[in-house]
């Protein structure tokens, strides 16, 4: 029996009658009385019998009506889900970030999300950028967030925004003063930054090229927060991404950096796998959050 079957027969069985079961339904009864004609022929029995203008239901129809209704539940239930996901109130999201737009980005585009959807169920992992790529070709996260521009097989990548390096210095510390610290400032002091071979390294030591300078951290860190405990021990300052809240962590100050470089903020996709409506509804929270906090474009 298909769905639409199983809804005649329930509501005839229900009803007693084709005609209030016709305008319960809102169809003519000749195509009621149709639908359960064509259904008696596939079932090869008799659902009804028509006794002094009522139908009166079957041995076999009277068997089956339990069943129905327990089928008609699931399909109402089936429907009901279809509906809460098309708007947006149920669902699971899978969200892969690197550590800093997951203390940044991701927290502010979540808040809103959440308030628009309460009954979203979000799972949200912090990991290292060559990680967000195998989670997404495997479908264990349908968005990633990483800075990250590089063209990478079987992922579509979104740059959403961008962000500013800069210096992080303990709040004591000679350059503090400084309305900026330019790479000339670094002279003599212990520098924590980026590997060479990260996208930030390179884009740092192009920037340095250009000067005449050159790019050689004697601390090396894959992501920026792991500067935090360095420069807050007094090991040395961190040439890092803005994207992090340094200023809520005490004994730290940040002034920008000379010469300027922009970092990526990308958003990232399968291009094997279609987003989920969910996945989507998040996706325009993560842009518009991008705006919110004024990383939509470069910063001259």
């Amino acid at each position: 029996m298909r769905a639409r079957q199983i809804e005649v027969f329930r509501m005839v069985m229900r009803c007693g009658t084709l005609t209030s079961a016709a305008e319960a339904l809102n169809v003519s009864q000749p195509a009621l009385s149709q639908i359960l004609l064509h259904t008696e022929d596939e079932l090869g029995f008799k659902l009804f019998l028509r006794v002094k203008g009522r139908l009166i239901p079957t041995p076999e129809a009277e068997e089956l009506y339990p069943e129905v209704e327990r089928l008609f539940g699931d399909l109402e239930g089936l429907r009901r889900r279809a509906g809460d996901l098309r708007q947006g109130k149920s669902g699971v999201v899978r969200l892969a970030a690197s550590a800093p737009p997951s203390l940044s980005l991701v927290p502010e585009a979540l808040r809103h999300f959440r308030a628009a959807h309460p009954d979203m169920r979000i799972l949200s992992y912090v990991v290292p950028a060559e990680i967000i790529m195998g989670m997404l070709d495997s479908g264990q996260a349908g968005l990633g967030i990483a800075m990250n521009d590089r063209p990478i097989p079987l992922i579509d990548t979104e740059i959403i925004g961008h962000t500013k390096v800069v210096c992080v210095l303990p709040a004591g510390h000679r350059l503090a003063s400084s309305i900026a610290v330019s790479a000339g400032d670094l002279d003599g002091e212990t520098l924590i930054s980026y590997r060479a071979q990260s996208l930030p390294g390179q884009l740092l030591r192009a920037a340095l090229g250009r000067e005449g300078l050159s790019f050689e951290p004697d601390m090396e860190i894959d992501v920026s927060i792991i500067a935090l405990a360095f420069v807050q021990q007094g090991l040395g300052i961190a040439v890092v991404d803005g994207l992090l809240p340094w200023h809520s962590f005490p004994g730290l100050v940040t002034r920008p950096f000379l010469p300027s470089v922009a970092l990526p903020l990308c958003l990232l996709t399968s291009a094997r796998r279609p987003l989920s409506r969910s996945h989507e509804l998040l996706r325009t929270h993560l842009r518009t959050a991008c705006k919110q906090l004024g990383l939509e474009r470069p910063m001259g």
